[in-house]
């Protein structure tokens, strides 16, 4: 009688230790696998679409390029990371919302300051370039 006193002070039964959230698959090879071949795929796309020069527009094939890059890291938070809206009440999901918010701040006000400093630098001739020391 004592030892069920003892146990149920603490809060809980003896052989209930472990926090059940209902079904979250971690660790499970078919997860695992699933991460993998998605992985996989959403790599060997972009390679074939540079390497075999599928696009002639530059700039389209990187636009191609940057959303199978998106794609791949939610794949690699899903399956490999266990992210989701629910693990640790969504501190998680906020945490990763703060980080891409300041992210997009920091590339986009980069490629801002880039772009004026390139078009506001006054041009050079080849010549100019020659005498340079």
């Amino acid at each position: 009688m004592s030892a069920h006193i003892d146990t149920a002070a603490h809060g809980h039964d003896a052989h209930d230790d472990h926090h059940d959230d209902g079904p979250v698959s971690h660790s499970t090879f078919k997860g695992y696998m699933t991460g993998f071949v998605l992985a996989v795929i959403l790599t060997a796309i972009p390679f074939w679409l540079v390497m075999g020069k599928v696009i002639p527009n530059a700039n389209t094939t990187s636009l191609i390029i940057l959303g199978f890059a998106a794609v791949q890291i939610v794949v690699h938070m899903i399956y490999f990371l266990h992210m989701d809206a629910k693990s640790e009440s969504g501190w998680n999901m906020l945490a990763l919302i703060f980080t891409i918010v300041l992210v997009v701040i920091t590339l986009a006000g980069s490629l801002w300051v880039m772009y004026h400093m390139n078009t506001n630098m006054m041009p050079m001739s080849v010549h100019d370039m020659k005498n340079m020391p």
